[in-house]
C-alpha cells in the first residue's frame, strides 16, 4: 500500500493571531511602527503575511493595551506619546508600585529573594546600549528585575496592572533613548534598590525605586516626545 505524504495542517488561527499580536507589538516599541501611524490592513497583512481574521484579532489585542487606537469607521492607528500621558503614566506606576513592593517584602521569602539576585546578576552581564543602539538583551533583562521586585506581591490583579504600566513608560523610555542620561550609574541604583528590598527596609527600598523612575522620568521629558508621532 502506498502512504501518502503527509499534509502540512495550518495553524489554528488563535496561534496565528498571537504571533502576529506579538510581532506588531515589538514593532511598535522598537518604532518599526511609529506613533501616530496610521495601520491599514493590506500593508500589514503582506507586511506580517497573515490573513484578515488573526489580524483583525490581534489589532483588537493591542487596542485593549492601549498601543493602537481604533478610529471609528477608519482603522485602526499607533497610539500617539504625549507628555500629559506619560506624566499620567509615571505617577499611576509609582502608585501602585509602592503598594506591590511594600506587599512583596511583607511576603517575602528566600526563594524570592534569591530569583531577584539572579534577575539583578543577569542584568549586569549586558549593556544597555551597543553600538549607539539600545540593546534588546539588557531591555529584557531590565523587564524582568523590575517585575522580580513585585513578584511576591500576592495579588495577580495588581501585577497585572503593573505590568501594563511599566510596558507603557518603556515605550516612552524606548523613543527617548537619544536623551542624555549623564552620569547615572544604572547598575548600581538597581542594585541599592535590592539591598533595600532584601533587608526588609520597606520604606528606603520604595523610596529608591520612585526615584529611580522620577529621574528616567526627568530624562523622558526632556526629550521631544511629540516629534517621535507621525503626522
Amino acid at each position: 500500500m502506498k502512504l501518502q505524504a503527509d499534509k502540512e495542517v495550518p495553524e489554528p488561527p488563535g496561534t496565528l493571531a498571537t504571533g502576529v499580536y506579538e510581532r506588531l507589538r515589538r514593532d511598535i516599541f522598537s518604532g518599526g511602527l511609529p506613533p501616530g501611524e496610521k495601520l491599514r490592513t493590506e500593508y500589514l497583512r503582506n507586511r506580517y503575511d497573515v490573513g484578515n481574521t488573526p489580524l483583525r484579532e490581534a489589532l483588537n489585542r493591542l487596542s485593549a493595551d492601549g498601543l493602537v487606537a481604533r478610529i471609528d469607521q477608519r482603522g485602526f492607528s499607533v497610539t500617539k506619546l504625549s507628555r500629559e500621558e506619560f506624566e499620567g503614566l509615571l505617577k499611576t506606576r509609582c502608585w501602585l508600585e509602592e503598594i506591590a513592593l511594600r506587599e512583596s517584602i511583607k511576603n517575602r521569602t528566600q526563594e524570592w529573594e534569591e530569583n531577584l539576585v539572579i534577575a539583578l546578576h543577569r542584568l549586569s552581564r549586558v549593556l544597555p546600549m551597543v553600538d549607539g543602539e539600545a540593546n534588546p538583551d539588557w531591555e529584557a533583562q531590565h523587564h524582568r528585575f523590575h517585575l522580580s521586585l513585585l513578584a511576591n506581591c500576592g495579588s495577580e490583579w495588581l501585577l497585572s496592572f503593573c505590568t501594563q504600566m511599566l510596558d507603557h513608560t518603556d515605550r516612552y523610555r524606548r523613543f527617548a533613548s537619544d536623551a542624555s542620561y549623564g552620569d547615572r550609574d544604572l547598575l548600581m541604583e538597581h542594585r541599592s534598590i535590592l539591598e533595600a528590598t532584601v533587608d526588609g527596609d520597606a520604606d528606603k527600598a520604595v523610596e529608591l525605586l520612585v526615584g529611580h523612575y522620577r529621574r528616567t522620568g526627568k530624562i523622558v521629558l526632556s526629550a521631544d516626545i511629540s516629534a517621535s508621532s507621525a503626522k
